[in-house]
C-alpha cells in the first residue's frame, strides 16, 4: 500500500543508516543505528507511516538531509 506520509525509503546495511524522505516536505531524514531487523520488518508493515510512527521517528537518533525530493517508486 503506498504511503502517504513516507515518500521513499533507503537503507545502508553498512552503515545502519535508513533514510526517509517524507512526503509532506520532502525533506530526507537519516535516521541512525537502525537494526537490519527494524528496517525489514519497516519493509513488511502494511501502514509503513504507522510503522515509522510508533517505531522509528522517536526510538532513533536522527538527522536531517538534503531537501531535494526523489522520484517516487
Amino acid at each position: 500500500m503506498p504511503s502517504t506520509i513516507i515518500q521513499k525509503s533507503q537503507y545502508d546495511p553498512q552503515t545502519r543508516v535508513l533514510s526517509i524522505w517524507l512526503a509532506t516536505n520532502g525533506k530526507r531524514y537519516d535516521y541512525l543505528d537502525v537494526p537490519a531487523e527494524i528496517y525489514d520488518a519497516f519493509r513488511a508493515a502494511f501502514s509503513k507511516g504507522r510503522f515509522f510512527n510508533r517505531h522509528i521517528r522517536s526510538s532513533f537518533l536522527v538527522r536531517e538531509g538534503d531537501i531535494a525530493s526523489p522520484a517516487k517508486h
